[in-house]
């Protein structure tokens, strides 16, 4: 038996005849190809909505309407073109990164995440304020003056909205806003120019939007007006630059000024790819958590892969989501579909979305503790060095960027008030840092420990010691240690005493 199977497996293998091939049909092979209809494709992404953003990094900024004076036009910019040229030549290999305008930024002030980080700045930077210090008739005279003024409010709110814009000014008003041949004159920090007779009438905050650079030197970077803007056109009225307190937190280089229309980077800018990333990544876990169970309907789909328009398909799956919501029941057919469900984990969301969210404090400097109240986890942990360093940086910033006009507005307070500046008036900004009562109680006993030794050893006298405790400033006894110490009570008394009394 088995050498008659392999006999005609021989005869099979050698025989010669070939079996007929089929023709192939091009009709059949070119209606089996898979073919999607653009209607299809519009159907299955009819939710996403790309956005294109046009960048700016080179191009001069542009004035609003009407900024500008009568008869002024920008259709160039002598000795600043070649430096654009020359940027312009470079900026295929640019970051992506531009200057997003001052309309855009305003639109992204209306978001949660921006806003808040520009109020914590803001309310930081104000929250403690400064000390005036001098004579005290004169001290008071000016903290009452700064009062009426609204200075701490002005500078709080001109503080959030550099951080929006990158630029913001505080115009100082001497009664003669509306006098075009005045405004565009410079302030002159003499009696001559201000005083009693012409005193400081109030401040108003300009936004950026609302001021254009006027002139300025851009051929010898040794000139003093070097990109730095000798006035301001300000709804058609040319404002000197001495008249308007400019803030600008995060300066750009000379190359990016006139893009910047000569405002600084905005926090708002710094924080937007990682505000981005948090909304994605918010959004995503949204619809994660939402969908994360995926209903998986088998059905004939040939006509929507034949490059048919798939009317029916996508009315097969409404009527799905129409009954599976309504009645909780889904029907299918017994012989051409199958139902299945499909559900993607969703553990560690929660993580991957706090972490985007926290992604935000790295780049606007704000501790988490302070941003979004989350404390750190451990034990014993404590926030108290990260508080401590964002309290530095906002006492950096005030010190270069709010000190410098708050130094120009004191002696042009002086000059309203007293007609003349007094060198010994200065002021300083308040620490936002704070110790605790046990921390103060520590650093009172060394002191005291302190004091006796340097007592007993001679180095200074009981009364010197008084003297100290007395001026020190936010101390127990200052200013109640008045009049001649008490003298100490000896030994031989004490011991009289504690006789007398066991005697009684």
């Amino acid at each position: 038996m088995f050498s008659r199977i392999r006999a005609a497996w021989r005869a099979f293998w050698k025989s010669g005849t070939a079996l007929p091939v089929a023709a192939v049909n091009p009709d059949i092979e070119k209606a089996r190809e898979m073919r999607i209809s653009p209607v299809a494709l519009y159907e299955a992404e009819r939710h996403n909505a790309p956005v294109f953003l046009p960048e700016r990094t080179f191009r001069v900024a542009e004035p609003m309407p009407g900024t500008l004076p009568a008869g002024m036009a920008m259709d160039s910019l002598p000795g600043s073109d070649a430096l654009i040229s020359y940027a312009l030549s470079a900026e295929f290999a640019h970051e992506g990164i531009g200057f997003l305008g001052y309309p855009y930024l305003a639109e992204l002030s209306q978001r949660a995440e921006y806003r808040h980080v520009a109020s914590i700045w803001a309310e930081h930077c104000t929250r403690k304020w400064i000390k005036v210090k001098g004579p005290e008739d004169k001290v008071n005279a000016i903290n009452a003056e700064l009062d009426r003024l609204e200075v701490r409010d002005l500078f709080r709110e001109a503080i959030e909205k550099e951080c929006f814009f990158g630029r913001i000014h505080l115009f100082m008003d001497f009664g003669d806003w509306e006098n075009r041949n005045e405004t565009d004159k410079p302030i002159v920090l003499d009696k001559g120019k201000i005083g009693t007779a012409k005193p400081l009438a109030r401040l108003d905050l300009v936004e950026p939007m609302w001021a254009y650079p006027g002139a300025y030197s851009a051929q010898n970077p040794l000139a003093p007006d070097f990109y730095k803007p000798s006035a301001w056109y300000v709804s058609g009225q040319t404002v000197h630059a001495s008249r308007m307190l400019t803030l600008v937190g995060r300066p750009v280089p000379n190359m990016l000024k006139p893009a910047y229309a000569f405002g600084g980077m905005a926090l708002s800018q710094l924080c937007k790819p990682y505000v981005d990333n948090w909304l994605r990544t918010r959004q995503s876990v949204s619809d994660l958590t939402h969908a994360f169970s995926v209903m998986v309907l088998k059905t004939d789909m040939d006509q929507v892969l034949s490059g048919g328009v798939a009317k029916n398909l996508f009315d097969r799956l409404d009527m799905f989501s129409r009954t599976r919501d309504n009645r909780g029941i889904f029907a299918v057919d017994k012989d051409r579909e199958e139902f299945s469900n499909v559900s993607a984990p969703i553990a560690g969301l929660d993580k991957l979305q706090a972490q985007a969210l926290e992604q935000i404090a790295s780049v606007s400097g704000i501790p988490l503790v302070i941003l979004l109240g989350v404390t750190p986890s451990g034990l014993n942990a404590s926030s108290d060095g990260e508080v401590r360093t964002f309290y530095d940086k906002v006492l950096a910033y005030n010190e270069k960027v709010v000190g410098p006009n708050l130094k120009t507005l004191l002696n042009v307070v002086q000059l309203s008030l007293f007609d003349a500046i007094d060198p010994e008036i200065s002021f300083e900004f308040e620490s936002l840092w704070e110790m605790s009562d046990a921390d103060k109680a520590a650093i009172r006993k060394s002191d005291a420990e302190a004091d006796s030794t340097y007592i007993n050893s001679g180095v200074v006298s009981p009364e010197e010691a008084r003297d100290r405790l007395n001026d020190e400033e936010g101390g127990l006894y200052a200013g109640r240690l008045s009049g001649p110490a008490p003298e100490p009570e000896d030994d031989d008394d004490e011991d009289e005493a504690s006789l007398a009394f066991g005697g009684a």
